[in-house]
């Protein structure tokens, strides 16, 4: 076809020739024919006539109109490889046809950087297309574009709209996992090795767990080994140049295996749709190299093939003559029909030895051609078109882990705690469970019985007290397993521990759990600051009244009294700070300031911390520190001479000392300058006694309690306080603090607890 109009000498077959069917004589007077205009076909029209040959009820015009009007807004834009920048949403609509979706994906991955990019506006596009395709794209602009940003907030608040938006249309979704693919496979263009890995990591991290939880396993593949191949590139290369050796050692090998399969099955009577086979995605092969530490000549089972039948019964009937005919690997089946994947994924999956093919272990998939839809297609599967018209049931359905992360949006303290807690509940494999009336919960591999109280109700999570496995009484730390039965144990009013941050796994109890402790330190820190600033009035002989602290308020950057009151309990703020800036007549002359330079702080060097009250002298057991400077250990990780420490400078209290990895430190991440290096004077000597803090999980029996405490005073150590922390029915959870003079004293008291009869576990309390 021509891309131009022309003239058309010769007449159309079945043309009359002339009138009354005679020939025609031309006359010097008769005009020249007029030119037939030959219509140009578009990339648009091309897409249209694509999306009509699976969907009969598409708008074709709608999805021409759209890529017309998105290849005049970006008529004058390229991409970084030089071409036009229309390629970009052309190819995103071109991968969405390929998943078959409706005309409303396809127009939106038309126009799904018009608003951004170019001088088109939302109302525009509603205008032309309608309120249902304006609000798609206004959820899939960049304004919601998920880049690695040096602005960590933005970048988690950038996640939160994205799902907001797909919490009401999951197209959304598909439209962005689309759009991130196209990029990947462009992504070598980008001119900064540093720009790449972003985008790359970015994709390993939440765009292929996403596309996992929706079913699309294809597009989680290809992410994946583009991501790989971008930020491993010589574990990328080593590996495609062994799967290239094998393939030409034995370039025959999979088809060999996949007709002895077909062989197998046929001689057994199991009615065979297709047998195929492949290897696995480099990136896979890598990742269970690293998962079981082994070399890639180690690895076994590379290759995996799909054995379809026409119905569920035949999908075990085949599982049982493959069984037959090969050796099975132990603990590779799994049975995902019976109980399906939270995407919806259904198969069996089984692990044999085909000896006749050199030894080679190989893993077996078998399941229905529907089954095999949902596998390849996922979400876009079921979608609105193989509906009917009316039905908007599955664009409008809010799938259960999306549900999920808008629960932890609601509970997480902050937009950095939901990023962090979003890629927990994207990442970890997962563990099937049942409530005592035989309700399916799916956890993530190690999840405890707190996770699975939280999965069945944030308020259940909250009460929990403890719980039985399979009629057992079990510690709530203690993770579960595939088949577990758990009745969890509440208690009327219960409140959740923060201990239990330590050992839960899922984004959605640890958001709870952390807004939870964040919420009672708040109240505590007010309770403690406005008590403090109530001492400083009455110090100097004055009734304490809020009225009388408002003009202190805007002096120190306070929006309110309660904000002021937790900056004094937390020691951001003195009290005599307070107190001056509301009663400014009551300073008394300047008194000299030691100035702490942080030369070595963490991030800003050069910063100074200016300490305006001391609490105690500096213990000589410290270097690094100004001499006089107070300084105090902290109660959180409790650190003891041996362990790597942190100073951390807050005025009003000088010098708090952290262990390096102790937990309360992420919070102060965004105020490096307050960090300082220190260590333990080790040729000073930091003699005295030093408290350390235990964790215990231990029998409840008297005599394990004993056992305890003579343990620790065969190894000259003071018990300086014991409470329990939990109490069950045939366990116990103590906190021991006792006062050690070093790391090795301490370490030999853990060993001396471990060894006692009744002492479960023993573990050094982290912060």
């Amino acid at each position: 076809m021509t891309s131009g109009a022309g003239i058309d000498s010769t007449p159309a077959p079945g043309a009359p020739e002339g009138l009354a069917g005679t020939p025609a004589t031309p006359t010097a007077s008769a005009a020249p024919p007029p030119p037939v205009a030959i219509p140009i076909e578009t990339p648009g029209t091309e897409l249209a006539r694509r999306v009509a040959a699976y969907d009969p009820r598409a708008d074709v015009a709608l999805i021409e109109a759209a890529y017309n009007l998105a290849a005049t807004a970006h008529a004058s834009q390229s991409r970084e490889n030089g071409d036009p920048y229309i390629t970009h949403p052309l190819a995103v609509a071109g991968i969405l046809a390929g998943y078959r979706l409706d005309t409303g994906s396809i127009a939106t991955a038309l126009l799904h950087d018009v608003v951004e990019d170019t001088s088109f506006g939302l109302a525009e596009l509603e205008k032309r297309f309608g309120t249902d395709i304006a609000r798609l794209v206004d959820g899939v602009t960049k304004l919601t574009r998920l880049e690695l940003q040096s602005e960590r907030t933005k970048q988690a608040e950038n996640f939160r709209k994205l799902v907001l938006a797909m919490s009401e249309d999951i197209r959304v979704l598909l439209v962005k996992l689309a759009d991130r693919l196209h990029n990947m496979r462009t992504l070598s263009f980008k001119p900064k090795p540093e720009s790449r890995a972003r985008v790359a990591r970015e994709t390993m991290e939440i765009y292929a767990p996403l596309a996992q939880r929706i079913g699309m396993d294809a597009v989680k593949t290809e992410l994946q080994s583009l991501s790989f191949r971008e930020l491993q590139p010589d574990a990328y290369q080593t590996i495609t140049a062994r799967l290239a050796f094998l393939r030409g050692q034995g370039a025959d090998l999979i088809d060999e295996i996949a007709a002895d399969l077909k062989a197998k099955l046929a001689a057994a009577g199991v009615p065979i749709l297709e047998v195929n086979g492949r290897e696995k995605s480099p990136y896979s092969i890598w990742l269970k190299m690293h998962e079981k530490k082994v070399e890639f000549e180690q690895l076994s089972d590379i290759m995996a093939f799909r054995v379809v039948t026409n119905d569920r019964a035949n999908c075990y009937a085949a599982l049982g003559a493959i069984h037959s005919a090969y050796r099975v690997v132990p603990g590779r089946f799994k049975d995902y029909i019976s109980t399906p994947k939270p995407n919806g994924y259904q198969s069996l999956h089984t692990g044999v030895t085909v000896p006749e093919r050199r030894n080679a272990k190989i893993e077996v998939q078998i399941r229905t051609p529907d089954m095999h839809e949902v596998a390849e297609y996922g979400v876009a599967a079921h979608w609105m078109y193989k509906q009917g018209a009316a039905d908007e049931t599955p664009k409008r359905r809010r799938y259960p882990w999306v549900r999920e992360l808008l629960e932890i949006l609601e509970t997480a303290a902050e937009p950095g705690d939901f990023l962090e807690h979003t890629k927990l509940a994207l990442h970890q494999d997962q563990v099937f469970c049942f409530t005592p009336k035989g309700d399916l919960i799916a956890l993530p591999r190690g999840a405890t019985p707190i996770d699975f109280a939280y999965q069945v109700h944030s308020q259940v999570g909250d009460a929990c007290v403890g719980a039985k496995i399979n009629g057992r009484i079990v510690p709530l730390r203690h993770q579960l397993e595939n088949g577990d039965q758990v009745e969890v144990i509440t208690a009327r009013g219960g409140t959740p521990n923060p201990a239990w941050e330590r050992f839960v796994v899922t984004g959605k109890a640890k958001a709870r759990i952390k807004r939870f402790a964040m919420a009672r330190q708040r109240s505590e820190f007010q309770e403690q600051g406005r008590s403090a600033i109530a001492r400083a009035f009455r110090q100097e002989g004055l009734d304490f009244a809020e009225k009388l602290v408002e003009p202190a308020l805007k002096a120190l950057k306070q929006p309110g009294f309660e904000e002021l009151c937790v900056a004094v309990g937390n020691g951001n703020i003195g009290a005599r700070e307070v107190l001056h800036a509301a009663i400014p007549e009551l300073r008394g002359p300047p008194r000299p300031m030691d100035v702490l330079p942080l030369a070595r702080a963490r991030g800003k060097p050069g910063a100074t911390v200016v300490r305006t009250e001391r609490r105690r002298e500096a213990s000589s057991g410290i270097t690094g520190l100004v001499a006089g400077m107070a300084v105090q250990f902290a109660g959180c990780c409790h650190p003891v001479p041996g362990d790597r420490i942190v100073g951390i400078v807050t005025t009003g209290k000088g010098v708090t000392v952290h262990k390096n990895d102790c937990h309360n430190l992420e919070a102060l991440a965004a105020t490096p300058e307050r960090f300082i290096d220190i260590d333990w004077d080790y040729e000073a000597g930091s003699a005295g006694a030093h408290l350390g803090r235990l964790d215990v999980l231990t029998s409840n029996e008297d005599s394990a309690i004993a056992a305890m405490t003579v343990a620790i005073a065969k190894q000259n150590g003071k018990l300086h306080n014991l409470r329990f922390a939990h109490r069950a029915a045939d366990y116990a959870e103590v906190v021991v603090d006792l006062e050690v003079s070093d790391l090795r004293h301490l370490s030999n008291v853990i060993a001396a607890l471990r060894a006692c009869p009744g002492i479960i576990q023993v573990e050094r309390s982290k912060g």
